[in-house]
């Protein structure tokens, strides 16, 4: 019983190491809301203090380059989801920026780079290995169609449960293995995506209770969001996952083929 709960505490303190860069700009939120930096709009100095804190991380070696790139391309899909799902109105950034493009503030795109900031954390941290990784051909265009279903429901019938049904069958025989304490456990990969999902729909829901953005039934007041909105995050971490899970395998073949034998977390 000693050991489990000393293995718990040393899983939980790697979870929260993994989750610096997210629990920063949660922090900062929280901050910025009770004593806001005056003639400095809020979404503006949240951009200024989430460069930093990349900065900060890059710096002290927290992050490596690699997932610099990584976190990148994050920040490129999520800034790029949040100008479409904006404009069809399915959420609101209400306050005024100067940092704002078509109603987005550019500072948003760190909420999705901090999804990647802890995966490539946790990844490392926790010594992660994928066992059973399906073939590219089966991943690269599942991944592809559950992000561009965010969008296209907008115009024909929304397909999460499809796509869900197609992960189920596509992930089936992969599962996560990780290390603590010189232990390693595993679990099936599905599971870790819903796991995951859950622990962002919490975050989510302190975001909006921070004012870090607004859905529609939240104008008047701030509510809970939705349960609904788990789904729609167990497929953005799904495509999360698949985008890290393939950069670091077309990482690895580059490696192999130069002559340098990488670590399975690398």
């Amino acid at each position: 019983m000693i050991r489990f709960f000393a293995q718990l505490w040393r899983f939980g303190m790697q979870q929260a190491l993994s989750c610096l860069f997210p629990a920063a700009i949660f922090a900062a939120l929280f901050l910025l809301q009770i004593a806001p930096i005056p003639h400095v709009p809020r979404y503006d100095a949240m951009l200024i203090i989430c460069i930093a804190l990349q900065w900060l991380m890059v710096r002290t070696k927290l992050e490596t380059l690699d997932e610099l790139k990584v976190i990148c391309v994050f920040h490129l899909i999520g800034l790029a989801l949040e100008l479409y799902k904006v404009r069809m109105g399915s959420w609101t950034y209400p306050q005024d920026a100067y940092t704002k493009i078509g109603g987005v503030p550019l500072y948003s795109g760190f909420m999705y780079a901090s999804v990647a900031s802890y995966l490539c954390q946790a990844w490392r941290r926790l010594d992660v290995e994928v066992l059973h990784w399906p073939r590219s051909y089966f991943t690269v265009p599942l991944g592809a169609a559950i992000y561009l279903n965010f969008m296209t429901h907008h115009y024909i019938p929304d397909l999460r449960w499809v796509l869900t049904a197609l992960l189920f069958a596509v992930f089936v025989r992969t599962s996560v293995t990780f290390r603590v304490g010189g232990a390693r456990y595993g679990m099936p990969l599905t599971l870790s995506f819903l796991l995951i999902g859950f622990f962002v729909w919490l975050a989510e829901n302190i975001g909006t209770f921070l004012g870090a953005w607004r859905y529609p039934n939240q104008e008047a007041a701030w509510t809970f969001v939705s349960l609904g909105k788990l789904s729609s995050w167990f497929l953005l971490v799904i495509v999360s996952f698949i985008i890290v899970a393939q950069l670091k395998h077309v990482k690895r073949g580059l490696s192999r083929r130069s002559g340098v034998e990488l670590p399975p977390h690398a």
